[in-house]
């Protein structure tokens, strides 16, 4: 299911690329010295293809391909109503799972504190995805690092998800033709960081197969601007960094992008800059309610949006679907809507 034998690989071959070296300790928990590149030039000659960290072969991926991205699920006891809502995440589990995805990523604040507790709520929880053997990529939220030390935090997130060990942030090849990247928005983001750098590389050298690059993380690089309400839950500059750099990546490749982020618990939809960007925090955690502005392509008036999205592959398009919880106050909700359709057209 993951291919984690080239991560020495993958070190020696950045190692010999990059020109300069800095420690940035406070990126990656453990390092002592990671690697710098000077600032990739887009328009130049392409490089060498660097491996996904993580892959799965197209024999093994179903036809169409489907995947699924939510997050803010705060998984924890189900006593903890007011932070979370047991019934409304476990209906999205058991949802999600007769989807039977290729693929599930969550775009962080998995658990509601990072203690063991929430995690073992989890595992409970989630049985149905592993029973079906459908794997699970994680991106770090700021609800990971909550209630413990970062570093035992840290490790309590590889040990529910060991195949990432020793790793923030990382990538997974879909078959050829789509990338997921998890991304850590607690760590940095701007020009020069390491998580920046090591995204570069990977932007800069995808296989000219790829279609659809998928990135996860949990604060939104962009989102609804909030005059009134959620202040404190707009973008910030270390994930308006990372829209700076997608612009320009996305205008000389042959890839869509789409970013899946959460923090803000409801659903929108953005365009910008060729890059589509989605707020996808509808997994279970207390709902916010939210102003939406002109630019969000999704103006329903629904709350709370409960909800996963759906993308489903086609040869010329990928399709994304906002499926939402309907009757999310019965004892055992099970009533479902398409609430959002879109289409991206891809290059042939």
């Amino acid at each position: 299911m993951f291919d984690s034998g080239m991560k020495g690989g993958m070190v020696r071959q950045a190692y010999r690329r990059m020109q300069i070296t800095i420690c940035l300790a406070a990126s990656l928990a453990g390092c002592t010295r990671a690697p710098v590149a000077l600032r990739p030039q887009l328009g130049g000659p392409r490089r060498p293809a660097v491996a996904a960290t993580f892959r799965v072969a197209d024999a093994s991926l179903p036809t169409p391909l489907v995947f699924v991205a939510y997050g803010d699920t705060r998984f924890t006891d189900a006593g903890e109503t007011a932070a979370s809502s047991p019934s409304a995440r476990r209906a999205l589990v058991a949802k999600i799972a007769a989807e039977r995805p290729a693929a599930i990523f969550i775009n962080g604040d998995l658990p509601y504190h990072g203690i063991a507790a929430d995690y073992a709520v989890y595992r409970a929880e989630t049985k149905i995805w592993r029973d079906k053997q459908i794997p699970v990529y994680p991106a770090l939220g700021n609800h990971e690092f909550s209630a413990c030390l970062a570093s035992i935090c840290l490790d309590r997130w590889w040990n529910a998800f060991p195949q990432v060990r020793g790793r923030r942030w990382y990538s997974v090849a879909l078959g050829q033709r789509v990338v997921g990247i998890a991304l850590d928005s607690d760590a940095p983001l701007l020009p020069g960081s390491e998580q920046q750098t090591w995204l570069q590389t990977q932007v800069t050298s995808l296989d000219p197969a790829v279609r659809v690059v998928l990135i996860v993380m949990h604060h939104p690089p962009v989102a609804d601007v909030q005059t009134v309400k959620l202040v404190d839950h707009n973008a910030r500059p270390n994930e308006q960094a990372l829209a700076d750099y997608l612009k320009v990546a996305a205008a000389h490749s042959a890839a869509r992008f789409i970013v899946s982020a959460g923090h803000i618990h409801n659903y929108e939809r953005l365009s910008q800059d060729g890059v589509t960007y989605l707020v996808s925090g509808g997994g279970g955690a207390t709902p916010y309610d939210i102003d939406r502005t002109s630019t969000d392509l999704y103006q329903s008036t629904d709350f709370p949006n409960y909800h996963y999205v759906r993308f489903e592959l086609h040869g010329d398009r990928v399709v994304g679907e906002m499926i939402r919880l309907d009757d999310h106050d019965a004892a055992k909700p099970k009533q479902w809507q398409s609430r959002d359709r879109f289409e991206i057209t891809l290059q042939p």
